[in-house]
């Protein structure tokens, strides 16, 4: 029996999940006049699907539909088919910094949901006060 809900380990797996997606942009800005260099992307083949595996029972009724999987793992793949620059390099600045914004903004509303957590974990162990 675990003593919390799953919550924790969901938060934490994004949290790690925005955390190294910080660290792979930040190596494509830092690496935009390295020649050659090719963006990298982090994705994750699914995060949330052990969870919704676990909830939610799927039933697939044609073979056409897609079928749950147990693999929530991330990949890190470069983007090796493209060059904007003239020295081979394919690190597109307006799309890394519209990319770090949307990280921060998912970062953000993780950390939030884990502080109301720990609010209410809180409230529980006051005594409701």
């Amino acid at each position: 029996m675990s003593l919390f809900s799953t919550t924790f380990q969901t938060i934490e797996n994004g949290i790690s999940y925005a955390s190294q997606k910080q660290q792979t942009i930040a190596q494509n800005i830092a690496n935009v006049d390295t020649p050659n260099y090719k963006s990298k992307t982090v994705s994750r083949t699914s995060e949330f699907r052990d969870l919704l595996h676990n909830e939610l029972e799927a039933y697939q009724t044609d073979s056409k539909h897609i079928p749950f999987s147990d693999s929530s793992q991330r990949v890190i793949t470069k983007q090796g088919n493209t060059s904007y620059q003239a020295n081979g390099n394919n690190v597109d600045m307006d799309k890394e910094m519209a990319d770090m914004a949307e990280n921060q903004i998912y970062y953000e509303a993780l950390v939030d949901r884990l502080n109301g957590k720990f609010n209410s974990l809180q409230t529980v162990i006051r005594g409701g006060k």
